[in-house]
């Protein structure tokens, strides 16, 4: 093994991963821990028959849902595709995954039959939004409270040691060799989050391709001047 592939490794050692059931490794870290909990906790020990995993983009919401569907045998579909008569959908499957819930709900009266079904069959929904279910602007009086009342799991942005390994993963994921002082450097010189870790990996991987570049320190420097020019 060479020196590279020696210190990359070592960017991650400290942090744990868990198998994804499935789906590529979950990075664990205080900052997602109570949304591995609650999927952890599925069936028995659930508050309700739905849940809510909530956070900004990037954080891995998706990528719990799918553990969690593979758990369950959950069907998924987006907010945006509940139709009229979408409640039916939960009568063929032991649960269900609505995904990004704050891009808009295409019928409110059928996200509040799904509610109703799953808690009087024993089904089970889990829903996930980039904010609270109950903060979502809906006109329907009975699903805004029904909303409200869901427990939410709250992922937060990136920690040092998430973020950290989240880029190391994804340029592993792209068979992109890095040197640690690139990661460091992308560390120290843009926003602390996950969604700006995935643009300037994309960003990266795409340069370098285009321009046969390794992707090093200094194209790193360059995307993150691209990306985000405020950001010497």
């Amino acid at each position: 093994m060479s020196n590279r592939a020696t210190d990359t490794e070592q960017l991650v050692l400290d942090l744990p991963h868990r198998p994804a059931l499935g789906v590529e490794d979950f990075l664990v870290s205080s900052s997602n821990q109570s949304a591995i909990e609650l999927i952890d906790h599925w069936p028995d020990n659930w508050p309700n028959f739905a849940a809510a995993l909530c956070g900004p983009s990037g954080v891995g919401k998706s990528h719990l849902a799918s553990v969690w569907m593979d758990r369950s045998d959950a069907h998924r579909l987006n907010g945006y595709d509940i139709t009229d008569d979408g409640a039916d959908v939960l009568l063929d499957h032991p649960a269900l995954v609505i995904e990004d819930l704050h891009d808009g709900i295409g019928s409110e009266k059928a996200l509040f039959h799904i509610l109703n079904i799953a808690r009087e069959r024993q089904k089970s929904v889990l829903l996930t939004s980039r904010i609270a279910p109950g903060d979502i602007d809906v006109s329907l009086p009975d699903l805004r409270s029904r909303l409200r009342a869901l427990p939410v799991a709250l992922i937060a942005p990136p920690d040092d040691a998430l973020l950290q390994g989240l880029l190391v993963k994804l340029f592993l994921d792209r068979q992109m060799q890095i040197e640690p002082e690139t990661i460091r450097y992308i560390l120290t010189h843009t926003e602390r989050s996950a969604e700006s870790a995935l643009q300037i990996v994309a960003e990266m991987d795409r340069l370098a391709l285009a321009k046969r570049r390794r992707a090093t320190k200094l194209l790193a420097r360059e995307v993150i001047y691209k990306l985000f020019p405020v950001k010497p």
